[in-house]
């Protein structure tokens, strides 16, 4: 985390390419999350309820709970770490601007709503279903968004 230290990251010609790379990476993810979703666990509403109820018509069994548990765990685990670096860089290279603070700000809160949404849909109620689903979309946008503009900072500012 020495990029939190440095005054200036564009003048420094270490950080430079580390940078690059990890926001590299982070799109990877980010992009790559949308289609292991879709295609494992459901990214639209009707996909997430078979996935965590099962479904007669398609002859699907529901998510076994100790499965759902570790789903939610692994996605704990990696949201905190995409958004923690993520907005460290991006309020950085912003220059720590309101509308960076605000952006940072909603990507969190989406995301944690998120997260407390699906076990909340599994255990509860299905309704939070389509809570998990706009604010799983709300906070990968704004990821996608804070990449993009820390990239284009580092390299084009």
């Amino acid at each position: 985390m020495k990029f939190t230290i440095i005054k200036d990251l564009n003048q420094d010609s270490m950080m430079k390419p580390i940078l690059s790379g990890l926001l590299f990476f982070t799109l990877l993810y980010l992009l790559s999350d949308f289609f292991v979703k879709h295609s494992g666990f459901g990214l639209f509403p009707h996909a997430l309820h078979a996935t965590l109820f099962g479904s007669e018509e398609e002859f699907l069994d529901p998510i076994n709970k100790a499965s759902f548990l570790e789903f939610w765990h692994v996605e704990i685990f990696f949201i905190m770490m995409i958004l923690f670096t993520l907005s460290t860089v991006y309020i950085r290279l912003s220059k720590a601007s309101k509308s960076a603070i605000v952006a940072v700000n909603i990507m969190m809160i989406s995301a944690i709503t998120s997260l407390i949404s699906l076990p909340l849909a599994f255990f509860f109620s299905s309704g939070f279903i389509n809570i998990y689903v706009v604010t799983f979309f709300i906070w990968h946008i704004l990821a996608l968004f804070s990449a993009l503009y820390s990239i284009k900072r580092l390299h084009y500012a």
